[in-house]
């Protein structure tokens, strides 16, 4: 009987050393100002922006256990400051590797992340730019304007899908990539990649099953359609155009297009590289109007219309997201807050965001690699961060 009452002490004994040192693990967590550098961004600490530091420490440390799955980083801006950024261990992107994650790092701010679907964003904010230079005259134009070595799919009614639809992802055409899991040939977004015909064929060819305009449905193969476009009409891939009129002006290095189909044209549907303090650079462009350094460089009014949503873009649940409902306008996602206003937002599968409250003065990005559960960031940013910053 003594024994046992010894082996037991000596056993709840441990677990309160194990407890313990888990606790000890969690509150050394150490906050640490962002580094100012010669990037565009001003810092400040969170105490010196009024923000309440304790419910951001925490949801840090949370993220830092693993809390809300495999989270990489974690930048708030605010009130024209950069007040957090943080990074954590996690796994690059690989999509042949099991739950598409590939070699397990320590992340930080020099090391591109893949954007996915937020790549989407930046094709509308090359749309903007190219419109607003004169390279383009009018959204409402029919793709085939600017198609003119696909005419012969010009038929059935495909002339009446304009750039605008293929924006706003209402083009009609028949495309499934939210069935089917993404490590499928038969979800069409991968299908894509492995099709012998070119990736603007592959969606051409399809029948439209919806009026142009009329329905949303979610297509990354719309925006191979505009990667063409672009190119046609300003005689520059999307790589060269962006780099000229987005990431120069911007000031952004770390950008690389870098998926491409075996014909060599840049995948527009999620393949392009950004570390996420480039990320926060573009989400403070839009929060600003379209204005960096004083440049306007997107046109306000194009700003507006990524920001909000467009005709029937509205009650969409992503999947595998927490967002609940949202909108969707030129490429962007848009969410109400009753306490914080509005959101909207470039996001990519597995947890990527650029996030701007404009009520709020705020952007916020994430980057992680919940490619298989669900990301949970809207957990992160109603239970903690949105009240931190109100």
């Amino acid at each position: 009987m003594k024994t046992r009452i010894k082996v037991t002490g000596i056993a709840i004994l441990f677990f309160v050393l194990v407890a313990a040192s888990c606790n000890s693990t969690s509150k050394n967590y150490n906050y640490q100002v962002p580094t100012q550098t010669n990037d565009g961004l001003q810092v400040e600490s969170l105490e010196k922006s009024d923000i309440d530091s304790t419910l951001i420490i925490d949801v840090a440390k949370r993220i830092e256990r693993g809390k809300y799955g495999e989270i990489h980083s974690m930048l708030i801006y605010k009130n024209d400051k950069l007040v957090f950024e943080d990074y954590f261990e996690g796994h690059k992107y690989q999509w042949d590797a099991p739950g598409h994650k590939g070699d397990y790092i320590t992340w930080d701010a020099n090391t591109p992340h893949v954007l996915q679907s937020a790549t989407k964003s930046f094709v509308s904010m090359c749309f903007g730019i190219a419109i607003e230079k004169g390279y383009i005259e009018s959204i409402d134009q029919s793709i085939f304007d600017y198609l003119p070595e696909y005419q012969n799919y010009n038929a059935d009614n495909k002339n009446y899908v304009t750039i605008k639809t293929l924006l706003t992802m209402t083009s009609g055409f028949l495309w499934d990539e939210w069935s089917v899991a993404l490590s499928s040939t038969q979800n069409d977004a991968i299908g894509i990649y492995f099709s012998e015909k070119d990736p603007v064929e592959f969606v051409l060819e399809r029948p439209l099953i919806a009026v142009p305009g009329t329905h949303f449905t979610y297509s990354g193969g719309d925006m191979q359609i505009l990667e063409k476009i672009l190119k046609n009409a300003t005689g520059m891939n999307i790589d060269e155009f962006s780099e000229k009129y987005l990431f120069e002006p911007l000031g952004i290095e770390s950008n690389d297009w870098w998926l491409r189909y075996d014909t060599g044209e840049i995948s527009t549907g999620g393949g392009l590289k950004l570390t996420p303090r480039d990320m926060l650079k573009v989400g403070v462009l839009f929060l600003n109007d379209g204005v960096w350094n004083g440049e306007q460089i997107i046109s306000k009014e194009w700003v507006g219309k990524c920001g909000h949503p467009f005709g029937p873009n509205y009650g969409i649940n992503i999947p595998g997201e927490d967002l609940g409902t949202v909108g969707y306008g030129y490429t962007w996602w848009t969410k109400q807050y009753e306490e914080y206003g509005r959101m909207y937002c470039a996001l990519g599968w597995g947890g990527q965001k650029i996030m701007v409250f404009p009520d709020l003065n705020a952007v916020i990005v994430f980057t992680g690699a919940n490619f298989k559960s669900k990301v949970k960031q809207n957990r992160i940013l109603e239970n903690f961060v949105l009240p931190a910053l109100q």
